[in-house]
């Protein structure tokens, strides 16, 4: 598959003062389309700092982010917004759904920032939440009105809805039970079938084993990646060969 997303020699560093701290040193990454890539590392090796690196929400200190043959490290903070607007999908642990707005219009929002017909959005939102099964009964609601599982399938309609090549996910289960963290895992395997590449920041197993890529990072860089192939449910492959490279990298 060509590559969608690239990242050459990326290096990110944090100053205070005389003080430097390195997170991302001298990265190459290439994201396929269709990959559902996962990163994967201990607390403070950089995941979500590289997340945000490639996706254009936070800049690299050196190195590119090119997006299909387009440089977007080079784009002004404007161009990189109407970017992330119109290319790119977010889902986050912390859901941001706006509490004063119906589900929605939460969702409608996120859209018209994109287009203007209205009801081609409205239409849109609306078969989008079904397809995360969410019916009519939870258009009017508010987010607190919602449960975790609920309101998190509400915000990847949001992410999902300017039909994104790309979608960014950073720790989206993190803060689910169990349940509705599989639930959420099942919506995001099926975007990926659908063709949509998803990048994700993880530090669960459970959640790792739906991509076909890990990518384990340590101190800024990456050790080594796993190619786990096309997920297969219930596959005691599938997790032995994650269990075994994990344990490899020092898990």
């Amino acid at each position: 598959m060509p590559t969608i997303l690239e990242a050459k020699m990326l290096c990110k560093t944090f100053s205070t003062g005389s003080i430097q701290q390195h997170v991302l040193k001298n990265l190459n990454i290439q994201i396929k389309e269709g990959d559902f890539t996962v990163i994967m590392g201990s607390s403070g090796s950089g995941k979500s700092t590289l997340l945000y690196a490639l996706s254009g929400m936070d800049r690299p200190t050196l190195g590119e982010i090119i997006f299909r043959d387009t440089k977007i490290s080079q784009y002004s903070n404007d161009k990189l917004a109407v970017f992330r607007r119109s290319h790119c999908g977010f889902i986050f642990q912390q859901i941001y759904l706006n509490e004063t707005m119906s589900i929605l219009d939460n969702i409608l929002v996120s859209g018209l920032l994109v287009s203007k017909d209205r009801k081609t959005i409205t239409k849109r939102a609306k078969e989008l939440l079904s397809d995360v099964g969410l019916d009519e009964k939870c258009y009017n609601k508010f987010p607190s009105q919602l449960s975790g599982g609920e309101a998190q399938r509400v915000a990847i309609v949001r992410a999902l809805i300017n039909e994104p090549e790309i979608v960014f996910a950073d720790e989206p289960t993190g803060a689910l039970n169990s349940e509705n963290a599989t639930h959420v895992l099942d919506v995001m395997t099926k975007i990926n079938e659908n063709g949509q590449s998803i990048v994700m920041v993880t530090h669960d197993i459970k959640t790792a084993r739906r991509a076909n890529r890990i990518l384990y990072l340590k101190d800024g860089v990456i050790l080594d990646e796993c190619n786990l192939g096309v997920y297969k449910k219930n596959d005691p492959d599938r997790h032995a060969n994650l269990h075994e490279f994990l344990q490899k990298m020092g898990w």
